[in-house]
């Protein structure tokens, strides 16, 4: 028996994969998603009826004759975190569809597609997606070859441009291209299909190569033994109505049956449990679940089993028949390559499934930011616990990507959009660190530079009282003076503006001071500038957390450091 490829699709994010397949399907997928972004991996079976309709009069035009029973398209996640799922994606596929945004080319993401299609040996085509955005580009009901020819020459020519340069970066990465309609020979040369999402250009050429290359090159591959014992992969486990929890899961080979003896992957150790039921989804806006007794390979199916809370999306389903033990020992070994490494200090995360938790933990990786522990499922009070105990404050926190969050006095990141987790954590961690740093500066001598004001002479000494203008920095009370020739100049017991005590005044504030122990016409004078006599390991403190200062106390802390300098050259340095 032959079974229906199955077909992934790989691309940089917002590049449309998710709308080709609505497309394709009609039906709705992004409005789903969070921030419009595929977040998981997710299987859309098209029937053979569906892709005959679709297709409609090209088949005739080129007398192509369908013989697969249908395609089961898995949608990946395009952002760069996601590349664990890719891997999933990448493996189970017969064969893929990079799909490339005509107007930003081969981005981060799609050569990281393209490698791992390349290290699974996998065959891809690629879509040159919206086509419809060039500049005076008219869309039409037409075949796309037809709709091509029909557009201004400077229109071809700007499709060429685009195309061909697509071509170089595949060059680049050691494969071969060309437009779909000038291939000469699809073993050595990746078609290139022009498309739109929107308007559905190319499309019905786009599965026409895609079916006309599975089934001139992969038919040996697709044929499966329908009763031999079943393979797949769990993308996800999630609750459903009536149902309780389920996994959803890609057959990728032989039959899987109701009451059948299954062995799934755990984060811990095999489980071998029993199907209850099955049931066929038809996702999207008008799914509807089927319950089925029996499905065979390759499709999506929703797998109800009893004692399945401790199974997590990305792991193995067998069935077992026959020595059940040798079963449990292939799952083990395949669940002992998925591994975590965690760091003695760091944050904690938590996600909903193994990819989703693969992939935060790897964006975090990729920002040198340490792991402490990472777990599944909802945050608990073992993860408060362990937030707590961390030392540093910047690790005093929880990341959970796709689950709820929690009111506790730990800090809490939780988003169900990946790259904004990691955005919010490093603007916290920031401000964190901010404070932290700026704790260090508390109580040390505030860089300030006063003048003494001409006409304001309160009292010449015991003490004396004058007017001053703050002309950069902070004055506060209790802060020693130097004069520019590097005399003493006094210490500041009080301070008042408009009759009023205060404890510290800013840049330009006028305000009358106490000096005791100077006399002003001796040591001091009208018109006399002062500084803030700030010891030297201060002084070498503030030079530490400069970034804090603002351009005058730099100003006043320069000057400082010149007056020192005549006396004590290494001052300060």
């Amino acid at each position: 028996m032959i079974r229906q490829p199955i077909v992934v699709l790989v691309g940089h994010i917002d590049h449309g994969k998710s709308s080709i397949l609505e497309r394709i399907k009609g039906i709705s997928i992004i409005k789903g998603e969070a921030g419009g972004i595929t977040q998981s991996l997710k299987s859309y079976h098209i029937p053979f009826a569906s892709l005959e309709k679709f297709c409609g009069p090209l088949l005739k035009t080129f007398s192509f004759k369908i013989t697969l029973p249908g395609l089961l398209f898995l949608d990946t996640p395009g952002h760069a975190a996601f590349t664990n799922m890719r891997k999933r994606g990448g493996n189970l596929a017969d064969l893929a569809i990079v799909v490339v945004d005509c107007q930003q080319g081969v981005q981060e993401q799609t050569i990281e597609s393209i490698t791992i299609l390349r290290q699974y040996k996998t065959p891809f085509i690629v879509a040159l997606n919206k086509i419809d955005l060039l500049d005076g580009w008219r869309s039409g009901k037409t075949t796309l070859l037809q709709s091509i020819k029909s557009q201004q020459e400077r229109v071809q020519e700007a499709l060429d441009k685009i195309l061909y340069t697509v071509v170089a970066k595949l060059s680049a990465l050691g494969f071969q291209a060309e437009r779909f309609d000038r291939v000469q020979d699809y073993t050595n040369q990746v078609a290139l299909v022009p498309v739109s999402a929107k308007t559905g250009e190319g499309l019905q050429e786009l599965l026409m190569v895609l079916m006309g290359l599975a089934q001139k090159y992969l038919e040996k591959s697709l044929q499966v033994e329908v009763r031999c014992p079943g393979k797949g992969t769990i993308l996800e486990v999630k609750e459903e109505a009536g149902l309780g929890v389920v996994l959803d899961v890609v057959l990728y080979d032989g039959s899987l049956k109701a009451n059948d003896t299954i062995v799934l992957g755990t984060m811990d150790k095999p489980l071998v449990t029993k199907v209850k039921a099955l049931f066929e989804q038809e996702r999207g806006s008008r799914g509807k679940l089927k319950p089925v007794k029996e499905v065979h390979a390759a499709c999506g199916v929703l797998v109800v089993a009893p004692q399945v809370e401790g199974v997590v999306g990305g792991m193995p389903i067998r069935v077992a028949e026959g020595n059940v033990e040798q079963m449990v020992e292939e799952v083990q070994a395949e669940i002992e390559e998925v591994v975590i490494t965690t760091d003695h200090a760091g944050v904690i995360i938590k996600a909903d499934t193994l990819g989703s938790l693969e992939a935060l933990a790897g964006l975090l990786r990729q920002q040198q930011i340490p792991i402490k522990r990472a777990a599944l499922g909802s945050i608990s009070k073992k993860d408060i616990a362990d937030a707590k105990a961390e030392r540093e404050a910047i690790y005093k926190v929880i990341l959970g990507f796709n689950i709820e969050p929690l009111k506790t006095d730990v800090k809490t990141i939780c988003h169900p959009v990946i790259y904004k987790i990691i955005e919010e954590y490093t603007a916290w961690k920031e401000q964190q660190s901010k404070q932290e740093e700026l704790h260090e500066l508390e109580g040390i001598t505030r860089p300030c530079r006063l003048r003494i004001l001409r006409g304001c002479i309160f009292r010449q000494s015991h003490p004396a009282v004058v007017g001053v203008r703050v002309e950069a920095g902070t004055l506060t009370t209790g802060v020693s003076l130097i004069k520019r020739d590097g005399s003493k100049g006094g210490v500041i017991k009080s301070m008042q503006e408009e009759g009023e005590s205060i404890q510290e005044a800013g840049k330009g504030k006028e305000v009358a001071v106490s000096i005791p122990g100077v006399i002003v016409g001796r040591q001091i004078k009208e018109d006399d500038v002062l500084l803030s006599d700030i010891p030297e390991q201060e002084f070498l403190r503030y030079k530490q957390f400069k970034k804090y200062l603002k351009a005058d106390e730099k100003e006043v802390l320069q000057e400082l450091a010149e007056i020192k300098r005549k006396q004590q050259p290494t001052w300060g340095v």
